[in-house]
Formats: C-alpha cells, structure tokens, sequence
C-alpha cells in the first residue's frame, strides 16, 4: 500500500547493501532514492539488522556517484574547505550555514531561471544576469564573514582582513564570470 505524501519512506538496507523500499514493497536502486529526492519525498534509510538512521550516509553516496558521472557540482576547493571545517571550532555552524544558503537558492531558483533564460535570448539581460550574480556575491561574502569574524594581525601592527588570502579565489571567480559572460554573448551571437 502507498505511503500517503506526507510520511516518510522508509527504506530498509540489508547487508547485501539492497534497499528495500516498505512503501511499495520491493527493491529500489540509488537512481530510485535520487528520483525521490528530486520529487520532494521525505525518506529514511534504516540498517535492516540493526535498526541505525543511514539517511546521511546514502545521500552522500547518491552524491559521491553523481559527482563520479562527471556532473561536478560540488568544487574542489569547496570540498577542501569542507572538510577542513571538521573538528574545527566552527563546525558546529557549518550545517545551519549551509541549510541557510542553500534555501535562499532554492528561494532565488525560479528567479535565476528567468534570469538565465533571458540571458540566453540577448545581451540586453545582462546587466539583470550580473546584478544578481553581484547580490549573490555580496551576500556569501558576508555570510564568510560570520566565519572569520576577526581579522588576523600582520608583524607591522597593521590589520589584514580576514581572509586576504580569499583575493585569489575572488579573481578566479570574477575570472569565471567573464567567461560565463562571454559564453553567453557567444550563444546570443550565434541566434
């Protein structure tokens, strides 16, 4: 029998690391896990023998394998700062900081879209395209500094801002939103 929408699936993992979805009452895959997500279907993965929540470490599979078929939406150097923030002092922030990005892009997602779309159909949307791009930026710079909220001290009794080493990947950054940009003028060109 169906599980009315609003409860959560459960799916059970066996040693043989099969998932069984109670729901509907048979095997599923990873694909299937991700069509659910992707379908806003609360789910929970369960050790079969043991009873233990696995939610956490199946999403990171489902992601570790998009990530593999080279649909690379997670960057390096964020992966990077991912895991140095573990056993940090601020790793008790990072999971609400990230669930608070994440919703405002889920939020500006539609707008973006538009956006995008536009973008796509002339120049005349770019100014539009970068103002948002700036907003976003402006407001990840500050969420950073809720991280690094003090500035480190150089010998000469001057302060360095926080994060002074971030210049280079601000450059490589806008770097990209040239190219961005001119990819876009590109295919606006080509129409």
């Amino acid at each position: 029998m169906p599980a009315d929408d609003n409860s959560a699936v459960v799916i059970k993992k066996y040693a043989n690391r099969r998932l069984y979805d109670t729901s509907a009452s048979r095997y599923v895959t990873l694909d299937h896990l991700r069509e659910l997500v992707k379908a806003n279907r609360d789910f929970q993965v369960i050790d079969a023998k043991t009873g233990e929540d696995l939610t956490r470490s199946v999403l990171a599979q489902i992601i570790f394998e998009e990530e593999s078929k080279g649909a690379n939406l997670l960057p390096v150097e964020f992966l990077r700062q991912l895991i140095s923030f573990y056993g940090d002092s601020m790793q008790a922030f990072v999971p609400d900081y990230l669930r608070m990005s994440m919703e405002t892009l889920c939020r500006q997602q539609d707008e973006l879209r538009k956006q995008m779309t536009s973008a796509m159909g002339g120049a005349g949307a770019m100014p539009m395209l970068e103002e948002h791009a700036k907003r976003n930026m402006a407001l990840f710079e500050q969420a950073m500094k809720m991280f690094t909220p003090f500035p480190a001290e150089s010998g000469t009794g001057e302060e360095t801002p926080a994060g002074s080493d971030d210049r280079g990947e601000v450059e490589s950054l806008r770097a990209e939103l040239e190219a961005m940009r001119a990819k876009i003028d590109k295919l606006a060109g080509d129409r």
